[in-house]
Formats: structure tokens, sequence, C-alpha cells
């Protein structure tokens, strides 16, 4: 099946030229190109352009999970018809396993696992295996051990109207795809058997897959809806795909012996060192997984033995989703300047703490190999990669360089890279005026401006270098009468939300941060930026955090960024001569089109009043007559409020939180 695009607009701007010089990039096999778009160029939609054009499956990295969910929810609406899948780490909390040497502690690892997620990345690796219109929405977790591809689709099990099974053998395959028999509560990755059928809860879908005999013939398949049981189709034939990604195949006993032989080869190394602490340590430790692996097929830490039992040599990569991909598919990697850096430390950290549990016996070597993937291994498994960035990095621009440009009067810096730019907004907005002035009389100056657009209904976003500046700035600002808000990390998501809310609305004029660099700042209410010690150079004062930070001003016909600093650092001299070359690109474009520029308008309330109808709609659904309905209905509220947080809807779990103080405050 073919990708197919659906939107209400055509690609405008310099989205065109992008979109073919990408496109021509791609099929003439360059490896590495750059997307350098803009804040609110269109780069999402230039993404979706591109894969309709090349028709690839394709993978999205993104560096959080919150934008990872942005991004899965837009390219959903481009793309209704094809498979747009959602692939991040199924921890809402996990603290990893690891041994202090310093306080003899040994933390053992606990996760809280997500099954929305768990059975969403079950979806992504499914659809992978089944067609090419597919495209992933995945966060860094995709360079981490996920299992062998091969050994997946060894474990589907086939079943098919009207042939003969082993009744017997069929749920022995169920149990070796570590499906879990249990016929009181039926969930995702579970089974059940009532007489002459199984009901099979898919591991990839919110459906029962009900398998009914007549001795040993398929008499019956059918997918039922888990609330109510009702029928939603009868197939002919059925695909179960397992339950866990770590899949214990045909080589279990070779696997089994393999660790063994690693164990007695750990035990003669730690006595041989005079460690008999350690020695009975991981004897104790292994041979208990091993006696677990052969009852069940199954352990605590099983991954930890992945090496063995994928059959793979010590020191090979592990199998990670990209290998689900087939060889041709296209990588984006969004906010690439973060992302990369991001996906390079992984490995590093992971092999220190493991080296401590190997040190320590409470590990095999072997579960280093348990890892994610080194970023020269992740770079091989990508064929073909765009990196989209307003301000790409140095590894992007290192991969993407073009060695035969000869420096003319008219080329720029970017024309010596294989870059696409996308500098022209669809709305005709520039890029914001800078003005640097004195850290002298700082203080007074920014508070007239702020008055200024206070006055005019707009909103002001001040980024300082410490988090005791920003708390003194905003008191300060308090007890001139001004509405101000202080953001900083400890301040929760739902608070947050609630936080930028209220600067849209009004409630809040100012706010004030050490980093305003994060998402969910698209702020089209703000006209004027404020950076203090501009000419600091360190992370937050780098030419790409500054230019990232004067984007937040791009979104308002009256963009204006304030830079208060004592000289032009050379940070400051890139940001700004690169804002003004793309405001000259922007304001020449607008000028042919006779295009004039207008502030974005999207309305404030949208979101949170439908979040308001849906749980109007639930108490409208629940009685309230007694104080038990009323415990009911609060139950009822904080069980949607934690699953919207769990799925990243924020402003939906916030308007629940409300409404549940509401309740407990009346009752």
């Amino acid at each position: 099946m073919s990708f197919k695009l659906s939107s209400d607009f055509e690609p405008s701007g310099d989205q065109p030229q992008a979109i073919k010089t990408l496109v021509n990039g791609i099929k003439t096999n360059k490896k590495d190109q750059i997307l350098l778009g803009v804040t609110g160029s269109g780069k999402t939609f230039t993404m979706a352009n591109i894969i309709q054009q090349m028709n690839r499956p394709t993978l999205i990295i993104a560096h959080n999970k919150t934008l990872a969910a942005q991004l899965c929810n837009e390219f959903k609406e481009f793309f209704p018809d094809n498979a747009v899948e959602f692939f991040i780490s199924y921890y809402d909390y996990y603290q990893p396993e690891a041994y202090i040497p310093s306080r003899d502690a040994y933390i053992e690892k606990e996760a809280d696992i997500n099954e929305e997620i768990e059975r969403l990345r079950h979806s992504a690796t499914r659809s992978l295996l089944t067609r090419r219109d597919v495209i992933i929405i995945a966060s860094v977790s995709c360079i981490y051990g996920l299992g062998i591809p091969e050994d997946y689709l060894k474990a589907v099990i086939d079943i098919e109207l009207g042939k003969s099974y082993n009744r017997r053998q069929l749920l022995n395959q169920l149990e070796a795809s570590q499906y879990e028999r249990n016929d009181i509560e039926l969930t995702a990755g579970r089974y059940r058997i009532k007489g002459d059928t199984i009901d099979i809860y898919a591991s990839w879908d919110e459906l029962i897959y009900r398998c009914e005999f007549f001795g040993d013939e398929c008499e019956k398949l059918s997918i039922l809806e888990p609330i109510s049981l009702r029928t939603l189709s009868e197939e002919t034939s059925v695909k179960i795909f397992p339950a866990t990604h770590y899949v214990v195949h045909d080589y279990k006993e070779s696997a089994i012996q393999n660790i063994k032989t690693e164990l007695i080869e750990q035990i003669n190394y730690f006595e041989k060192e005079e460690k008999l602490v350690e020695a009975q340590r991981i004897k104790q430790r292994t041979n208990y997984d091993l006696d677990m692996i052969q009852e069940m097929g199954y352990c605590k830490g099983i991954e930890n033995y992945s090496r063995h039992l994928s059959q793979r040599r010590a020191g090979d990569p592990p199998g990670v989703l990209l290998d689900f991909f087939p060889a041709d598919f296209i990588t984006f990697i969004d906010e690439s300047h973060v992302t990369v850096p991001q996906v390079r430390g992984m490995y590093n950290g992971d092999q220190s703490r493991k080296q401590n549990l190997v040190d320590y016996g409470f590990r095999l070597p072997s579960a280093k190999d348990n890892r994610p993937l080194t970023f020269s291994e992740f770079e091989t498994k990508i064929p073909t990669c765009i990196y989209v960035s307003a301000t790409p990095g140095d590894y992007e621009l290192e991969k993407t360089y073009l060695k035969n440009v000869k420096a003319e009067p008219n080329t720029t810096k970017w024309d010596h890279y294989d870059c696409a730019q996308q500098i022209i907004r669809p709305t005709g907005l520039l890029d914001p005026i800078i003005d640097v002035r004195p850290s002298k009389g700082q203080i007074d100056d920014i508070l007239a401006e702020i008055k200024k657009r206070i006055k005019k209904e707009e909103r002001v976003l001040v980024t300082t270098l410490t988090k005791q500046m920003s708390e003194d700035l905003s008191d300060f600002l308090s007890q001139q009468s001004i509405k101000v808000q202080y953001l900083h990390s400890e301040i929760s998501t739902l608070d947050r939300v609630d936080i930028l809310h209220d600067l849209r609305t009004g409630k809040i004029d100012v706010l004030v941060g050490v980093n305003l660099l994060r998402e969910g700042l698209d702020l089209p209410e703000v006209s004027l930026v404020i950076i203090l010690d501009a000419d600091k150079e360190g992370f937050l004062r780098t030419e790409r955090s500054l230019i990232q930070t004067i984007g937040r001003a791009a979104r308002h016909e009256q963009g204006t960024v304030l830079l208060y600093a004592d000289r032009l650092s050379d940070s400051m001299t890139v940001a700004i001569k690169e804002t003004k070359r793309r405001r000259t690109i922007q304001e020449a474009y607008n000028k042919k089109h006779n295009i004039k520029p207008q502030s974005i308008r999207k309305k404030i309330t949208d979101i949170r009043s439908n979040a308001r109808k849906d749980v109007t709609q639930t108490l409208t659904n629940l009685e309230t007559n007694s104080p038990k309905e009323q415990l009911t209905i609060i139950k009822t509220l904080e069980k949607q409020m934690n699953d919207a947080a769990a799925n990243l809807e924020f402003e939906l779990a916030a308007v629940l939180r409300d409404q549940i103080n509401e309740l407990k405050n009346n009752s």
C-alpha cells in the first residue's frame, strides 16, 4: 500500500524546493542530508511530502517522549490510511540494576511498565513485519536491545479456519511466545480456555482473538471487543504475534549450556583472584536464573542473557528496532542538534553501570552485551538520514560538508553543506528584530519594555543564566504589579500546562526561566524575548542556544529580541548574523509575492474545552446521590487522569485533576 498524504494545503514558500532537493538526494543514494528549517516553517509537512514521494518505510527519531507524541499525532493526521506507530520506552518508572562499591549498595532493578505503550511497541514491530506503508515515531529507545526479528517471526502462530491442530502443541506454542494462561482475568499477553474455545488477548491490539474447536479442527475464528465480547469480525486465518520481543527459541538448550560454560569461567576467574564472595554470588544468582529459564522459559532480567539466547558472539550488537526495518528505509532525526548527542551518549553510560555489576559478581560478563548500540553501530544501520533542525550540530555539519564548493562573494555558510534550507514561513512571519543593549541599568529598561508589551496585550519571555537570578527578577517584577510566573525544572508537567495556558490567556504577562528551550513553548502571543547575560559563553549561550531562544519570538509579527550584554561574544555575532540573513530572505520573498506578515492565531481553549466536555460527559453518566457514588466518580476520574498523563495528554490530565480537587472540596 502506498502512502497517501491528507492535507488541505499544498507546499508553499521554499518548501517545494526543499522537498525536491531532499528527494533527489535520497534517489541518488546520498546517505546524509540536512533540512535547515526555521521555527514555524512547516518542517513536519515537508517531511510528510518526502515520505509520500519516496513511498518507503520511515523512522522519525525525537529526543523526548512529549515531542515524539506530538509528531505522532501530526503524522496520524497526515496519513490516516497508513500505519503511523509510536515507539518509546515503556517504563513509567525505571530504576536500573546497579551496584555502588563505595557504599556496598546493590540496587535491584525496579520498573513500572506502561501496558498501553508496550502494546504500541508491539503494534510498531508487527506493522513493520506485515506492510511497507509504515511510519515509526520513536525516542532513542529504538537503539536499545529488543530481540531478533527472525526469532520474533519464528514465534508467530498461524491459525487457519478448518485446519486441524494438536491442542497441546498449540498451547505450548502460546507459552513459548510468552502468552500467560489466566482463565479469570484476560489482559494483553494472556489467554484463557473455556471448553473447546481459546481466547487470546493480542499483545499488539486491544482485541481478543477467539478460536473455537470441534475436536482438533478449528471450526470458527473471530475477533472480539474485549469489554462486551461483541464479535467485530469473523476471519479465515489469523497471525498471533508474540507477547514479548524477547523470544527464547529452538536453541534454548544450547543457550543454557553456553551460560553454564561462561559461569564456570567466571567462577574460576574470581577464585583465582581470591574474590570468594563474588564467586559464590555469581554462582547462586546465575543458577537460579537458569532453573527459571528451564522450568518457565523466562526469568527476571532475562535480557541480560540475550547474547546467548540470540546466539550472538561477544561484542556483537543487540537486535534493536532498526533491525525490523527493510533495507531501504528512510530516517529523519528531529531536532538533531539535541537528538544526535543523546544517541551518542547512551552506550558509555550503560557500560559503566554494567561493569560494576560484572566486577562484583552480580552479572556475567555477557550481560554487557545487553546494551544500546554504539554510535558507530547506529550509523551503519541507518541507510539514509535527514537531520532536521534550525541549528544543526557539529556532527551533522561534518557528515554533510561539501569539499568542492568554492567560496564566492554570494555564497553563505550553508552553501558548503548538503543542506535544503526552509527559511520562508507560510504566514509570512519574519525572524525577529534583534537589539543589543548594555547590561548597566538593564532591570529598569526591562521593566519599561515589559510595560509596553502589556499595553498591547502581548506576552514576554525572559531567560536568565541562573535560577537565583530568575527568582530575584520574578520577585522584583511581581513587586512592580507585573503578572509574572517563574518556570523551573521542579514544576510538574501538569502545573507547567497550567502556567503556559495562563500565559496565553493573559493571566500571566511574563514568564521567567533559566532554560526556555524545552518543548511546549509554542506561544504565538509572545512578541518579546529578553536574554540576560547574552555574552556569557557557555551551554545556554552558544550560537545554537541563542538562535533557538531567538526563535521563540518568531511567531508574532512584532517579534523582537533584546540581548543584554557588555560585549559581542562570538556566539552572539554568529546568531545575530544568521538571524539577519534569514530575515533578509524572508523580507525579499514577502515583497516579491506581496505577502503581509500575520501573527499566528491559535485558539487557546480548543484542547481544554474538549477535555472539559469529556469530563462533563463522564460526570453526566455517573450518579452522584451518595458518598459512595461520589467516591466512585473520584476514582474513575483519577484513573482517567493517570491514563491521560501516561499517554502524554497533559491538557486533559490537568482538567481532570482540577475536577477531582473540586469534587473532593465539595464532598
